[in-house]
């Protein structure tokens, strides 16, 4: 009975991909406009090597930022998280995370995020009446920051929730509008409360794991008098250490595969695939796959873990961009 109720489950999954495929084989195309892209960037060295393929990742105090059911499954006592990502276009983000787990998780895991966003320098205009149709003004420093808390815990031995409520803000500079004969000065910021949510699954079968995200659901915000709507996503995942289907292999070792089916609000469906080798509980060997991306295919990294301190490092080709580089260092205890 297990087993069949397994089955139907992967079955389930397998034709939401399915579905997911036919729909980017008949179209791929950007559907609408969103905003707070940064929400969007990778914040984990590991997950980024495997591209992102995270939902059902157990990444202690990141998983806020990917599925905060699986924060539950932190075995420590406290986790802290740095994480800078060297984006495109000269992009700094910079991640901190951590997470307290008191009385060996009774009463829940609690977690606290921040992203802090600089966008660097961006010469400022304003269309003037001369010759060259525009004056240049002050230079420009676009910068944005998340701020988060969540909280997850295991409601049965394999069912868990979380959830991570996040207050994030842009900044875009100021700029120069005509104002009747005059001119004034506009400092476009935006603010926004958004909220992740998401569950796990533990199937019982094997290591094999099941889990479900929404992340960055809120109202529409604007600077102006377009309003737009933060990155939505709903994310389906499952994940297996594969060396579980083998008898007698080297202990210590593990072959982790995970899959990411997603359903982007601004762009068609993306499925995401990840692998995680790792040796003697020491290293990892990490690669991913990014399937309907308009620049990013490919992902690499590694990890090194001992002594509850974790290094990890993703590497991105990104089409015409520079290509991305990440790294993260983690403390637990």
């Amino acid at each position: 009975m297990k087993n069949n109720y397994i089955l139907k489950l992967i079955l389930i999954y397998l034709i939401v991909i399915m579905a997911m495929l036919s729909n980017w084989l008949l179209a791929e195309k950007k559907l609408g406009q969103t905003g707070f892209q940064f929400l969007s960037v990778s914040s984990d060295a590991r997950a980024g090597a495997m591209a992102n393929a995270s939902t059902t990742l157990y990444m202690n105090s990141s998983s806020l930022f990917y599925n905060p059911a699986c924060l539950s499954q932190m075995t420590g006592f406290v986790d802290i998280n740095v994480s800078q990502n060297n984006w495109i276009a000269d992009i700094t983000h910079n991640v901190v995370s951590t997470a307290f787990r008191p009385l060996n998780g009774k009463f829940g895991v609690l977690g606290f995020s921040f992203i802090a966003v600089n966008y660097g320098e961006v010469q400022g205009a304003v269309v003037w009446e001369n010759e060259a149709g525009y004056i240049l003004t002050d230079k420009l420093h676009p910068s944005a920051f998340s701020a988060g808390i969540g909280y997850s815990k295991s409601l049965t031995d394999r069912f868990s929730v979380g959830g991570h409520l996040k207050y994030s803000g842009q900044q875009l500079g100021k700029s120069i509008i005509p104002d009747g004969d005059d001119y004034k000065v506009k400092k476009n910021l935006a603010y926004a409360y958004s909220l992740d949510f998401g569950t796990l699954y533990h199937t019982g079968f094997k290591s094999l794991v099941f889990g479900m995200s929404v992340r960055n659901f809120s109202q529409e915000i604007k600077y102006e008098i377009e309003s737009f709507q933060l990155p939505l996503l709903f994310t389906m995942g499952l994940s297996m250490n594969l060396m579980d289907m083998f008898d007698q292999l080297p202990s210590g070792n593990s072959l982790l595969f995970s899959v990411d089916a997603i359903h982007p609000r601004s762009y068609p469906e993306q499925l995401k695939l990840g692998l995680e080798y790792g040796i003697l509980n020491l290293i990892k060997l990490r690669m991913g796959y990014h399937l309907v991306s308009d620049e990013q295919k490919m992902a690499f990294g590694f990890g090194l873990e001992k002594f509850g301190i974790h290094f990890n490092y993703a590497y991105t080709p990104f089409g015409v961009f520079n290509n991305v580089q990440q790294i993260s260092i983690r403390f637990a205890l």
